[in-house]
């Protein structure tokens, strides 16, 4: 796969078999199910990757603020996903404009 390509199918799969390895108690602080925030947090993909990361498109921005703070460490929190940059995942939200608390 040549660099800045984007499969949202094989992410959502990838991101759906990692959530099996999440603790249920890791999630407890967000509403949604780790599921529910990994698929809505797609569009933010682009911008996750550890080599020249996209700004964050405004459909990533939204996806962020629906989610609010407590889903975007719940999945920070998860074990770590090849092809995302923590680190810049947790640049997001000031990126987007959000006053989140850090996560960490």
């Amino acid at each position: 796969m040549k660099p800045g390509s984007f499969k949202p199918l094989q992410f959502l799969v990838f991101m759906i078999a990692m959530t099996c390895f999440v603790e249920p108690s890791k999630a407890k602080f967000c509403s949604n199910s780790l599921i529910s925030t990994l698929v809505q947090l797609i569009p933010c993909k682009p911008s996750l990757s550890p080599f020249s990361p996209m700004p964050p498109s405004l459909l990533c921005c939204h996806a962020l603020k629906t989610l609010g703070q407590p889903c975007l460490c719940a999945v920070l929190d998860a074990p770590p996903v090849s092809g995302i940059d923590y680190n810049v995942a947790m640049l997001l939200p000031q990126k987007c404009a959000l006053n989140f608390h850090p996560c960490f």
